[in-house]
C-alpha cells in the first residue's frame, strides 16, 4: 500500500457545467480499478483550487492529437456481436516534453526519449551498435514509406534534405543503452533509444505516430507494439517508462560539469599529427564537436583508448585481439579514429552529450561521472 492512497488529478482551466460534471461523476463511480484488476479505487470529479507545485508534477504521458477522433472512427466500426475486428484499443505510447530543471547550457538533442527495449532474440555485441542503430533507422523510413510518405519524410528523421543531399540540421539519433557506468557491469547490450533534435516535438508528431505503428504491430503474445528487425531475429519494446535503470534516460541527461564517453567518438576529420601534437589534434576536434552540437567549449579533455565508465569496451584493443573486439562501423565512417574521453566543462551542461561523426548512430554517447548505481 502506498504511504498516502489519496491520488489527485488536475485539469487547469478546466470549468465544467453541472451537467458534464454529473456525467464525469457517473464514468467515475464505474472506475473500480486502474491499471491492475488487484488495485481498487473509488475516483470522483471535484472543483477545486492547484495543488502545490512542490506537491504535483507534470504528467509523464498524454492523448496524443486526434486520439478523440480516432476513437469515434473505431467505435463506428466496432463489431456489436462480440467479435474483435475494430475493437477500440488503449492509446498508444506519447512523450511528453521533460520541464527545463536548469539553466544549464543544453546539447540540440532533446532529453525525452522513446526507449526500445531489447525483449527477445540475440542482440548484437555493443560493439556493433552503429550498425543495429542504422537498421533501427532504416526501418523507421520504411515505416513512413508504409504509410504513404516516402516522399515526404521529415528531414528531422530522415536527416536529409528534399535534394536527397545529408543535412546540417539536428536530426534524429539512435543511441545503444547497455549495462554499463555499474559495478560489475558487462557492457551488454538492453535497447536503444530514439533521441530526437531538442524541441522538435517528433514524438506528438502524428505522422511520426503513424510510422511507427506500421512498423510496430500490436504482438498478440505480448498484447504491446514491437519492433522487429533482421527478419524478426531481434525484438524491440517501444516505450516511455521502461523497468531497467539501464534503460533510464536520466543517467544521461542530467546536467553535470564531467561527462565520459559510454561509446567512443568517431572523429571528424582524419589525424596529421604525430606524438604529442597528435593528443593535441584529438583535444580540439572533441572541442569543435561539443560546439557542434550547441555545447559551450570544454575546459579540459582527457582522451584515451579506455573508457572511464565501467563496462564500456576499449575504443582501441591491442593489435592481438580478436576481430570480433573491434568496434564495427558503417562504410562511412570505417576509416575515422575512435577514442573515449573525459570532458570537463565550465559549467554545468545538460545532455544528451552526443559528440562526432557518428553521433546520430548513438557512437561517442556521454554520460555524466558521478552516477554510480548499484543495479541494471
Amino acid at each position: 500500500m502506498p504511504d498516502d492512497p489519496l491520488v489527485s488529478l488536475y485539469w487547469e482551466n478546466a470549468a465544467p457545467d453541472a451537467e458534464v460534471l454529473e456525467a464525469l461523476n457517473l464514468l467515475a463511480s464505474d472506475t473500480s480499478y486502474i491499471g491492475h484488476s488487484a488495485s481498487l479505487t473509488r475516483c470522483r470529479f471535484l472543483y477545486g483550487d492547484a495543488p502545490s507545485p512542490l506537491e504535483s508534477r507534470s504528467p509523464r504521458r498524454r492523448v496524443y492529437p486526434g486520439r478523440f477522433e480516432e476513437l469515434r472512427e473505431n467505435y463506428k466500426q466496432f463489431d456489436r456481436s462480440g467479435g474483435k475486428s475494430g475493437r477500440p484499443r488503449p492509446g498508444d505510447w506519447v512523450a511528453t516534453a521533460k520541464p527545463a530543471e536548469s539553466e544549464a547550457a543544453r546539447s540540440v538533442f532533446d532529453p525525452a526519449w522513446l526507449v526500445l527495449e531489447h525483449t527477445g532474440g540475440e542482440i548484437p555485441d555493443v560493439r556493433a551498435s552503429a550498425l543495429i542503430a542504422k537498421e533501427i533507422h532504416k526501418t523507421i523510413l520504411s515505416g513512413y514509406q508504409s504509410y504513404g510518405m516516402g516522399d515526404r519524410i521529415p528531414v528531422e528523421v530522415s536527416g536529409h534534405d528534399l535534394d536527397k543531399k545529408a543535412t546540417r540540421e539536428p536530426h534524429l539519433a539512435i543511441v545503444p543503452l547497455a549495462f554499463a557506468g555499474f559495478p560489475y557491469a558487462d557492457g551488454h547490450l538492453i535497447g536503444f533509444a530514439l533521441t530526437p533534435p531538442r524541441g522538435s516535438g517528433l514524438f506528438q508528431n502524428g505522422e511520426f505516430l503513424g510510422a511507427m505503428s506500421k512498423i510496430a504491430p500490436h504482438s498478440e503474445e505480448t498484447g504491446r507494439r514491437e519492433i522487429t528487425l533482421f527478419g524478426s531475429k531481434v525484438k524491440l519494446l517501444p516505450t516511455f517508462e521502461p523497468e531497467k535503470r539501464s534503460l533510464d534516460s536520466t543517467l544521461y541527461t542530467r546536467p553535470s560539469t564531467r561527462f565520459a564517453t559510454v561509446t567512443p567518438i568517431v572523429l571528424d576529420r582524419h589525424l596529421k599529427e604525430k606524438g604529442d601534437a597528435r593528443q593535441e589534434e584529438i583535444v580540439a576536434q572533441i572541442n569543435s564537436a561539443c560546439v557542434n552540437i550547441g555545447l559551450p567549449e570544454p575546459d579540459a579533455v582527457l582522451p584515451d583508448k579506455h573508457s572511464a565508465i565501467e563496462g564500456s569496451p576499449s575504443a582501441q584493443p591491442s593489435g592481438r585481439s580478436p576481430e570480433w573486439m573491434r568496434w564495427r562501423l558503417p562504410p562511412s565512417l570505417n576509416n575515422r579514429f575512435l577514442t573515449h574521453a573525459v570532458i570537463r566543462f565550465p559549467a554545468p551542461v545538460e545532455g544528451p552529450v552526443i559528440l562526432g561523426a557518428g553521433r546520430f548512430l548513438g557512437l561517442g554517447l556521454c554520460r555524466p561521472l558521478e552516477d554510480a548505481e548499484n543495479e541494471e
